[in-house]
Parts: C-alpha cells; sequence; structure tokens
C-alpha cells in the first residue's frame, strides 16, 4: 500500500500582475515613504532609491537622517591623490604607531606644565591616511541631500595607532573649538569567569591610600604614555573637527553630526548649539597642520593599577583623563553658570562610552583627581 505524497499548488493569483491594477505602495503617502527612506539611512542605499522612480528620486533628497560608511582608505601619496583640491576628500586622520616625532618630544616637554620630570621623546613614522568612500567624498556623496538633520559619518578605522592589547577610547564635542573631552585607556584588558554578583573593584598600593600615584608610574613610562594617548586623540579629534566645516557649510539644516570609526576608537559629537556656534564663530586653524587648534586646557587625571569590573573584566593600568578648556572656568566664573557647567561636563563623561567602558569610568571617577594644565597647540 502506497501512501500519497503531498503536493503543494501555488495560486497562480498570486503570481499573476495586471498591468491596469493599481500598485499598492503608490497608495502611501509621502510623508510615511520619506519615515521610511529615513530608517534606512545608509546613503548607499539611498542613493540607489534615487534611480528607482521619479518619485523617489524627488523623496529622497528630503530624508533627514543620513549615515556614510567610509570603507577605503589609501595612503595620500597613493594612486587618484595627487592633483585632489577638495580638502574635505581627505577626511585626513594621521594614524601613528608612535606620534610625530620632533612635535611629541616638543610637546611632552613644554605642554604639561606641572610634569617637569618627563623625559625622553617618542619617534616613529607619520603616516596620513586619506579614508574614500567608493573615490567620492562625502561632501559629494551628501550633494543630493538637502533636508539633513542628523548625520554620522563612520571612518573605516581609528587615527590613533596603539600597541596590541592596549585600551584607547575618547569621545570629544566640538563647537568652533573643543568643549569637553573624555579619554579612556588601559594597558591591557582580561577577561575571567566570575560570581554574577561581584561588584566593581580596585588595586590600591600603600602610595595610593596616601594619595599619591606610585611612583613607578613615573619612572617606567607609564605617565609619559598618558601624555602620548592624550595628545593623539585630541590630535585625531581636532583633525576630524576640521574637516568637517564644508559639510557643515553646506548643510545648514544641520542639527546633529557624529564622525566615528569602525573601531569603537573615537567619537567627535556636535549638536545643534554646537553647529550653530561652528557656523558663527571663525574657525581657529592649527598652524601645524590642517586641523583646528585645541586650546589651553584643564586636564583630571584618574588611575587605577589595575580595576576589576562585574562581568569578569579587568583593566590594567586604567587611566581616564577628561579635558575642557581653560577659558571655560573663567568664563563663568562670574555668572553663575558654573554649576551648570561643571554638571553639564559631568553628564558629558559619565555617558561618553557603554558597557565595560561605562563601568570601568564610573569607578574611576571615584579616584583621586590629579589636575595638570595644558598649553594650546
Amino acid at each position: 500500500m502506497t501512501q500519497s505524497k503531498s503536493r503543494i499548488h501555488a495560486d497562480p493569483a498570486i503570481f499573476f500582475f495586471d498591468e491596469d491594477q493599481e500598485d499598492q505602495f503608490d497608495r502611501l503617502p509621502d510623508p510615511l515613504i520619506v519615515v521610511i527612506l529615513n530608517k534606512l539611512s545608509d546613503v548607499r542605499s539611498l542613493g540607489r532609491c534615487l534611480a528607482v522612480s521619479r518619485r523617489f528620486n524627488s523623496l529622497v533628497p528630503m530624508v533627514t537622517d543620513i549615515f556614510v560608511r567610509i570603507d577605503r582608505v589609501v595612503t595620500s601619496d597613493g594612486p587618484g591623490c595627487a592633483g585632489d583640491s577638495d580638502e574635505t576628500l581627505t577626511l585626513t586622520s594621521t594614524k601613528p604607531r608612535s606620534l610625530f616625532s620632533h612635535f611629541l618630544k616638543l610637546m611632552l616637554f613644554t605642554i604639561l606644565k606641572p610634569l617637569n620630570h618627563l623625559h625622553g621623546g617618542v619617534s616613529g613614522p607619520n603616516r596620513p591616511l586619506l579614508p574614500q568612500l567608493s573615490h567620492h567624498s562625502p561632501v559629494q556623496v551628501l550633494k543630493n541631500f538637502t533636508n539633513v538633520e542628523n548625520l554620522r559619518i563612520e571612518l573605516p578605522a581609528g587615527d590613533v595607532g596603539t600597541e596590541e592589547g592596549v585600551i584607547l577610547k575618547w569621545r570629544a564635542e566640538f563647537g568652533s573649538t573643543l568643549q569637553n573631552c573624555v579619554i579612556l585607556g588601559g594597558t591591557r584588558m582580561d577577561h575571567k569567569p566570575v560570581p554574577d554578583n561581584a561588584t566593581i573593584t580596585s588595586s590600591l598600593s600603600p602610595e595610593e591610600n596616601n594619595g599619591s600615584i606610585p611612583e613607578s608610574f613615573y619612572t617606567n613610562g607609564g605617565l609619559k604614555l598618558r601624555v602620548v594617548w592624550t595628545i593623539s586623540s585630541l590630535i585625531a579629534a581636532s583633525t576630524r573637527h576640521y574637516l568637517l566645516r564644508q559639510i557643515i557649510k553646506e548643510h545648514p539644516t544641520l542639527k546633529s553630526l557624529v564622525l566615528t570609526d569602525a573601531d569603537g576608537q573615537g567619537t567627535l559629537i556636535m549638536g545643534k548649539e554646537q553647529l550653530k556656534e561652528f557656523r558663527e564663530k571663525p574657525l581657529a586653524p592649527s598652524a601645524s597642520s590642517s586641523r583646528t587648534q585645541v586650546p589651553a586646557s584643564n586636564m583630571k587625571l584618574r588611575y587605577a593599577p589595575y580595576l576589576e569590573l562585574p562581568g569578569g573584566v579587568g583593566i590594567q593600568g586604567a587611566t581616564l583623563v577628561t579635558i575642557r578648556p581653560a577659558t571655560d572656568g573663567n568664563a563663568n566664573s562670574g555668572n553663575g553658570n558654573n554649576g551648570s557647567g561643571k554638571k553639564d561636563s559631568e553628564a558629558f563623561v559619565s555617558g561618553s562610552f557603554e558597557g565595560a567602558y561605562k563601568d570601568a569610568v564610573k569607578a574611576l571617577l571615584k579616584r583621586r583627581t590629579y589636575l595638570l594644565e595644558m598649553n594650546g597647540f
């Protein structure tokens, strides 16, 4: 006795298309389609939508949320770079393994006023890099979009080269110049299983219990390394900021702008008020390169030799550096806004990172603070 096999019969009506039948998609109102396109956001996909139909071609430029991924990096002396007069093509980021040999030698002795015991310099090749978006700059790609309000640009990699295992993350807020910057670093991150109810702890040496950074921090190059991290991150942030000027100029509708990288190393942010300030105040370029000048700033450094976090995460040489322009305190001292500015800065620092890095910031904020001064450069 054989069992009959069941068969699936396709309904011909499903595949039948009547040319006279109304396209149901055409019944959707334009504002709803724009909402859908906003959810799409990716500039490549939106570019393809421009060619779908006349209707799409007219609606895509109305999109307000855009994401631009730059996925190719070539050296500045590579093919196609010669004769390129559009500065914004470069979105230039310097990717040093160590940083600017003679530049940092000078910085290490002059930029941090209280640290007279630093010696030596940092040597290494200076390799300018040129990210490109399929041979087109973000400025060119965004020309079709006239109503951009929220723009996010992603570079293919972080700007600052580090040794294997080193943790370096930064987040900077700019208007016409630097307003806030937070840098989180560590010489190594460990992962090990721990109980779910583990709490944040950190190891303390006797010297730290007395309120001092261990002497070894100064003698084994630990402090100099943190100086390099700080200067490298500020150079990366100020370079990104300077090269955004053409985009901001051509898109007056912008309300928020984020420039990050696929590694999650650094993020530059500008909100509505910062963008307004950027347009109204002249930019102060650095004399040494195509980047915004970093103003004289006050720095707060917090350090823990080892930080143990929930989830079995441990960070060796955990360091938190927060930076604000030195003029902020003077500007606010007489108008009653100092408390508000301090509160905004603390909120910026505590909300800069996610996950274990957020826990690390929270733990380091409880540590003793060391105040430093940095000259503009």
